[in-house]
């Protein structure tokens, strides 16, 4: 049989998934299939599962119960009973369901792991995973109730529900029930085999999906974090001497390193950096003088997400793990902790982009910054000027802060002591998820007034990337002469930075003028 060598086609189990190619997948710009080995692999796995059922041997959760049912043996006639109990009694999910793109990356993410050929699974039962993923028929999760080990006990047991003729799902923009949209199509639900329950709902795949849009929205976070500094730094007339070369080079992390060089790009042959060259000003403020050092750090922790997350979402996460009939391993690699921490370590990174934006908003303001007026308006006293909007990063700041604790430290016991040491990496990767949103509308507030602070330079030029940036931003928000309800402006500013034309027209331009601004060191901080 031929490989299909098409570059919109996704073998699951066979190549490597990355972050960019799973987001492909869910937004239906890669088809993923099965080719005949991974099949040949996932029915061998089968048989093995099958042989163990009928030459009764005991391996936990083919013909044992669960978690401290262990030591409980299940007869042969009730295995299959045994996998639908799983589900139904693990659904025990509250709160909100998650956004659907979620769950869909879910279910990609539990295809490709159950591919890999170690988990037992019925070829049939992958198969009608797919044809979800390829209908649209999302299933409806609950965000709250897993603890990160066993895995995502009860998401992914919401998330396998409508496998069998229960739960509900997102189609057609409705939530209908399962067995409703069985009967749209005239199908029928799956019967689920000795193990396949377990399988299906031991994981890591909610930590994973979020995870991905984690870094997906951090990473923008991150690229206009630079840009709105840039602008922000001409503003205020910093001092470049901070982003020199040599300088950084006898402090070589890769994050400072690059945002430097992104710095020094950003403003080259800017006449505003040129007017103030021998000026008596001896040093800068930290927001600007440790954009290198502080943006930088925040990139590290995103790269280090990054790079674990691309183990996670290739390896084999369920259990137990079948290598044989006579080798199944009931292991752990369904607890979280190896990527909890990481998520961690990226929500306080993201709150520390944050935490130094707002002291540039706030250094903006003071008349101490020549040349700017104070709180950014000409007109005050009757006109307030942007003060409030400061209020409003504070605030955006000081809830970063409150949600900084690091999930990974906790772990409460479980399943009568059993799961004694769990991860809770799916309340601290929607808690990131959170910070990351809220570094958003943090950045969008910095851009209003960058953008502001930049006008009072003209009619000097700075680079040609932040002009073009500064140029693209009064396109959408025009300058400020008197007070106006500036929420408005903040979520068209928001708007922006999620619509992601800024970076993509700065890559254009910089295409244009022959500027390596997209693609340096694109591996090592590249989404794909």
């Amino acid at each position: 049989m031929q490989r299909d060598t098409s570059i919109n086609i996704f073998h699951y189990g066979e190549d490597v998934m990355t972050i960019g190619i799973a987001l492909d997948l869910a937004r239906n710009n890669k088809k993923g299939i099965l080719s005949k080995s991974v099949r040949e692999k996932v029915q061998e796995s089968r048989k093995i599962v099958e042989q163990i059922i009928h030459k009764q041997k005991i391996v936990y959760g083919i013909n044992t119960g669960f978690g401290p049912l262990c030591t409980t043996l299940i007869g042969e006639e009730d295995t299959k009973k045994l996998q639908y109990n799983l589900l139904m009694s693990h659904s025990v999910g509250v709160g909100n369901c998650i956004d659907k793109e979620i769950a869909k990356l879910m279910m990609i993410l539990k295809v490709h792991a159950l591919c890999k050929g170690y988990s037992g699974i019925a070829i049939e039962t992958v198969e009608r995973i797919i044809w979800h993923i390829e209908n649209n028929v999302i299933p409806c999760v609950p965000e709250q109730g897993s603890v990160g080990a066993s895995g995502d006990l009860a998401p992914l047991s919401h998330l396998f529900l409508p496998l069998i003729g229960m739960g509900k799902v997102c189609f057609n923009n409705e939530i209908k029930p399962m067995s409703e949209v069985l009967q749209i199509f005239g199908m029928q639900p799956i019967d689920l085999g000795p193990k396949e329950g377990l399988a299906l709902i031991n994981g890591t795949q909610f930590m994973s999906a979020h995870a991905i849009i984690l870094l997906e929205k951090f990473q923008n976070c991150l690229d206009h974090a630079d840009i709105i500094a840039a602008i922000n730094h001409e503003a205020m007339m910093g001092s470049v001497k901070c982003f020199d070369e040599e300088l950084h080079n006898l402090r070589p992390y890769a994050g400072s390193i690059y945002v430097a060089k992104r710095m020094r790009k950003l403003l080259h042959n800017s006449e505003i950096v040129k007017s103030h060259r021998n000026c008596h000003r001896v040093q800068d403020p930290y927001s600007l003088r440790c954009i290198p050092q502080v943006h930088g750090a925040s990139r590290n922790a995103w790269l280090h997400l990054k790079e674990t997350m691309l183990i996670e979402i290739n390896s084999v996460t369920d259990n137990p793990i079948i290598f044989s009939e006579d080798k199944t391993i009931s292991g752990g690699h369904f607890h979280g902790q190896p990527i909890a921490m990481p998520i961690d370590y990226a929500g306080l990174a993201a709150a520390e982009l944050g935490n130094i934006a707002d002291r540039r908003v706030y250094l903006s303001m003071m008349e101490s910054v020549p040349g700017l007026p104070k709180l950014l308006m000409t007109h005050t006293g009757l006109n307030s000027g942007f003060m409030i909007l400061q209020y409003t990063t504070a605030a955006l700041v000081s809830e970063n802060k409150t949600l900084c604790f690091p999930a990974s430290a906790d772990s409460i016991p479980t399943s009568l002591g059993q799961e004694d040491h769990v991860s809770m990496g799916s309340i601290g990767v929607r808690k990131s998820l959170r910070i990351v949103e809220n570094l958003e509308k943090i950045l969008a507030i910095e851009l209003l007034t960058a953008a502001q602070g930049f006008d009072f330079r003209k009619p000097m030029k700075s680079g040609i990337l932040v002009d073009e940036a500064h140029k693209l931003i009064r396109e959408e928000i025009t300058f400020a002469d008197t007070d106006r309800i500036f929420s408005d402006d903040i979520e068209k500013s928001i708007a922006l930075i999620q619509s992601k034309r800024i970076i993509e027209q700065l890559n254009l331009e910089a295409k244009k003028h022959h500027i390596d601004f997209k693609n340096e060191n694109h591996e090592l901080f590249g989404i794909y």
